[in-house]
Parts: C-alpha cells; structure tokens; sequence
C-alpha cells in the first residue's frame, strides 16, 4: 500500500525514525499539509498518517483509493469519522501514550507556580544576588505542597497518575470522575464537582472535551476556589473559559493558572491569558517528552501493521 504522513513535524521534528513503515509499502513524510496539498499529495494514498491535519467529508471524498486513517494522536476529532465509515475507511487512534509525561507537566506547572524557579534563576543571571544585602532573597510567597489537597477533575489513566504524584508530595488527593473510578495504592476521596472546586488548593483538569465539559472552569467555578489556589490544566483548552479565568486571575481570585493548552492552537494575539496576571501558559507541550513520542509513533506503525494483517486495533469507528 501507498502511505502519506500528511504532518510529520510535531511528532517527529528529526530526531525519530519512520523507517517502519517501509514493511507495509512504499511512503512520503511531509512536515506539514494544507488542505490543497493532501489532495494532491495523498490522490493515490491506500493509508494517511495525520496529527492534526484535517481530513474532512470533502477530503475524504476526493480521495478515492484511501482505506485507512492512522490519527498519530488519541483525540481523532480531526477525521470525519461518519464520512470515513460511509466509504468503509478504518480509522485508528493511539489511545494512551504519553501518561506519565502529561502529570509530570502537571507538576512542572505547579512547582513553577509555588516555586517561581525560572524568575528567580533570572534575578541570579541578572546580577541582584550577588548585590544582595543577604543570602537569599524571594520576590514571590513560597509554597509547600505537603499537607494541600489536590483536585483532580477526571480520574483516567493521566488523572490517577497525577494522584499518585500528589500522594508523593504528601498532599491528599479528591477527585471527581462521571464513571466509576479505584485509587490502587493511593487514597483519592471521591466527591462532587462544586465541591471539589472549594476544597481544592490545587485543581488539574483531566476529563475530555464533550459538550458537557466545554466551559466547565467558568466564572461561577472559578468563584468557588480559594483565593489561594491554584488552576492546572494540561487537557483541553475549551475546558475553561478563558475570559472568565483572566478576568479571575487579574481581580486575585485565585493565587494562579497554569496550562498546556488553549481553546485556540496556536492562540490569537489577543487571548485574554497570555496578559493575564499569574499564569504561565506553554506551547502544549505535556506530551512531547522524545520517551512519549517515540510511543506514539510506535503505537501508530502497530496500529497499521495490525491493520495490514487484517485485524485492526484501536478502531475508533467500529462500525467500520
């Protein structure tokens, strides 16, 4: 089969290898992808390999020999899963990856945000400590992490990673799921959203972006947490609603935000939390670590492999 990976980059900026591909036909690697260039790119592709570039109906239907979507991702919005089913096409995504790499972000964010490492390193490089009048100095509070109760919203695979990373820091840990969900070794107090908001010193947001989630973080939320907590997510941007949280952040209703994404990727200049006080904001970046992609990419050549021999995994269109 002919193979097009449509948009190589994120996943693979050079220091991976897709020699892998090779066993099941001959393939193109293209960092990226407009929605022109697929067209002409993948005309003759038997099976795409795509992150973020989108394949919608009209895509999908201009491309007559396509019989598989490998999404180098776990979230495969991006696809029109019903066109793709209506044409008999197999669409695969990569369910888990990157757990560990997305709670260690979780707690870069928050460690950054109680420890403020980065500025303080910066006032060194800049010459104040060796000026100081003594042997230390701290522009900002500093917070222990023992003995705080971290939130976690969507206890899943990241979400109870995340807990047993809190457990090691000595912080209790509640949590707050729609499905059932068991701690293992590591005590997590189930309780109800609003409440979780309240008791919460740090919230990380951990659940999917369905209709019933987006705008879950909005001003009433927000208006719940202590004005000493701190907001992570490393999830989904439209989880929170960004003007509320700006607007919560610059009044000091909570001691600060960090986050990996943004309702937007990349975001408008004018996003109200790229100037909103106390927020650190990275480039959605949780699930980058060499370890984590290196998964990913050896789960999407599996997933085609599976598919090769006829009997396909991490089918997200099941009816296919």
């Amino acid at each position: 089969m002919r193979i097009v990976v449509d948009d190589g980059a994120t996943l693979n900026p050079g220091d991976l290898s897709w020699e892998g591909l090779g066993a099941f036909g001959p393939y193109e690697v293209y960092p990226h992808s407009t929605a022109q260039e697929i067209l002409e790119r993948c005309r003759d592709a038997e099976a795409i390999l795509t992150n973020k570039a989108a394949l919608n109906r009209a895509t999908i239907v201009a491309l007559p020999k396509l019989k598989y979507i490998g999404v180098t991702a776990t979230g495969y919005n991006i696809v029109d899963i019903e066109a793709a089913g209506s044409r008999g096409i197999v669409v695969t995504n990569v369910p888990t990856y990157g757990t560990d790499s997305v709670a260690q972000m979780v707690f870069a964010l928050l460690l950054e945000l109680t420890q403020h490492v980065g500025h303080h390193a910066q006032t060194v490089r800049d010459g104040r400590w060796a000026k100081s009048d003594n042997f230390c100095y701290w522009d900002y509070p500093l917070v222990e992490l023992a003995g705080l109760t971290m939130g976690i919203v969507g206890c899943g695979r990241i979400g109870l990673v995340t807990a047993r990373l809190a457990d090691a820091f000595g912080m209790k840990v509640i949590g707050h799921d729609v499905m059932p969900f068991d701690g293992g070794r590591v005590s997590i107090e189930p309780v109800g959203l609003n409440d979780l908001f309240a008791r919460g010193d740090v919230i990380s947001l951990h659940c999917p972006l369905t209709p019933a989630t987006e705008g879950l973080v909005d001003a009433a939320r927000l208006a719940r947490m202590k004005k000493t907590a701190f907001l992570i997510n490393t999830s989904r941007g439209a989880l929170i609603n960004e003007r509320d949280l700006a607007e919560a952040l610059n009044a000091g209703c909570l001691a600060g935000a960090g986050v990996d994404v943004l309702s937007t990727e990349p975001p408008k200049p004018d996003n109200p939390l790229i100037t909103a006080k106390n927020c650190i904001i990275t480039p959605h970046i949780a699930w980058a670590t060499r370890s984590a992609r290196q998964r990913l990419l050896q789960a999407s050549i599996a997933n085609l492999c599976a598919y090769s021999s006829g009997t396909p995994q991490n089918v997200v269109n099941r009816r296919v």
